[in-house]
């Protein structure tokens, strides 16, 4: 069961073609319940369109796409121009129920349960579909699309305030050991948010830890992470301080109301043989970055991490709509504030999870519409978007359906959620 992508775009245009455009525009998304899709069925994603305002319009940005196009003739490829097909792998939905995936994880290693390159998945809703009460990880086999539960948190935990809501901070380390981050609710909104915690797991699944703090609250976007076996450095961020509920609004936007105190708190392990991980340091390297509460997402914040290999932290600004970059991310001792900025609007649309890709450059899901953006962090050049999920219940496509991703461990794709479909992607 594969979808053709629409792998051919450039940053002048999207994806369009001479008869349709594509304009966004916001409308708050209704959530579906768990389905099962019949790729079968669908249309190819190139032939998926929104009608634009105009063939005048349209023609114009098709005449510019032909021509950045042809600006790029001669240069390497870029990596989504090597990515053609979209194959559901398994719903994530276990057997009590919980929705809304976040999180992917690679595995590292085979450990437990856990085989090497599963795919680790957890849910952030649960059976009613309230966000924050999502309590659940499955293991996913991508060979056989096979899904088993590894992992099943109690709700009420009292050494983390406020219970468990699992998130997309999520990462599996070499020595087998599983860390996961919960910014819960009891009522599905920021109303009741507890400031959270970092769960720790053995392979098989068992909770062996909890790590909590003045500095943790609302770890939200994926991991950034270094790993060498006996340490490992995490980067977190944390998007919880103070937010209130979403009944709380600026009066002069209409919006919940935005705080900027948002951080990215690097957590330093040591990993004794045979022992869980033990937090050696804590810095804040990052802060002052916006964040508020959402009916639909439950929280917007900084969410994507990504460390480059000179030692760059790259962290996507969702409410900002850019990324930034945190120069000396594994050895700085102080905030370096919200950084540069490496790039800001264009086909970025509440850039979401960050991932780092063979070639160098950046891979960001968009929050706003179903489409991946790659970049060139080094030039900030945004380089292509490619619609990966052109759903069109949600206006614009796609629009709050996607969240985490994990690059595939032979670097030749990457895997993703449909959070409104409850799907495990695999795009190659």
């Amino acid at each position: 069961m594969e979808r053709t992508a629409c792998a051919s775009l450039t940053a002048a245009t999207g994806c369009i073609d001479a008869k349709y455009s594509y304009f966004p525009r916001w409308v708050p998304q209704r959530r579906q319940p768990p389905r099962q899709r019949n790729e079968d069925t669908r249309m190819p994603s190139r032939m998926r369109r929104v009608p634009g305002r105009s063939a005048l319009v349209a023609a114009a940005l098709f005449a510019a796409a032909v021509a950045a196009g042809s600006a790029r003739a001669g240069e390497p490829p870029g990596f989504l121009e090597t990515v053609h097909k979209h194959i559901t792998l398994t719903t994530s939905v276990p057997d009590n129920g919980d929705q809304n995936p976040y999180a992917l994880v690679v595995a590292p290693v085979s450990a437990g349960k856990i085989q090497k390159d599963d795919v680790l998945v957890d849910n952030f809703n649960d059976l009613s579909n309230l966000q924050g009460l999502g309590t659940t990880i499955v293991d996913i086999n991508p060979a056989t699309r096979q899904a088993t539960l590894f992992a099943r948190l109690p709700r009420q935990l009292p050494q983390c305030p406020g219970g468990v809501g699992l998130t997309t901070a999520m990462t599996m380390l070499k020595s087998g050991w599983v860390i996961v981050g919960s910014t819960p609710s009891t009522d599905g909104t920021t109303r009741t948010k507890g400031s959270g915690c970092l769960l720790v797991l053995d392979a098989n699944g068992q909770l062996v830890d909890t790590w909590a703090g003045p500095d943790i609250n609302g770890p939200w976007g994926n991991m950034a992470v270094t790993d060498n076996g006996t340490t490992a450095t995490l980067f977190i961020s944390m998007a919880g301080f103070d937010v209130p509920g979403p009944q709380v609004r600026d009066p002069a936007t209409g919006y919940p109301v935005t705080i900027a105190k948002a951080t990215v708190l690097r957590i330093g392990l040591s990993i004794p043989h045979g022992k869980p991980p033990a937090i050696s340091s804590r810095t804040v390297v990052a802060d002052g970055f916006s964040q508020r509460a959402d009916r639909d997402v439950f929280l917007i914040g900084p969410t994507g991490l990504a460390l480059g290999s000179d030692n760059t932290l790259y962290v996507s600004d969702a409410l900002g709509n850019r990324i930034v970059a945190i120069p000396d991310a594994t050895t700085r001792t102080t905030s370096a504030g919200t950084g540069r900025e490496v790039t800001q609007g264009g086909l970025l649309q509440r850039p979401l999870t960050l991932i780092m890709l063979p070639n160098g450059h950046l891979l960001a899901c968009n929050g706003r519409n179903g489409q991946v953006v790659e970049l060139d962090p080094a030039t900030g050049r945004q380089l292509y978007a490619q619609w990966v999920d052109t759903n069109q219940a949600q206006s614009p496509p796609g629009n709050v359906d996607l969240f985490g991703i994990a690059l595939k461990p032979d670097g030749k794709g990457f895997y993703y959620v449909e959070d409104d479909m409850n799907a495990v992607m695999e795009a190659r």
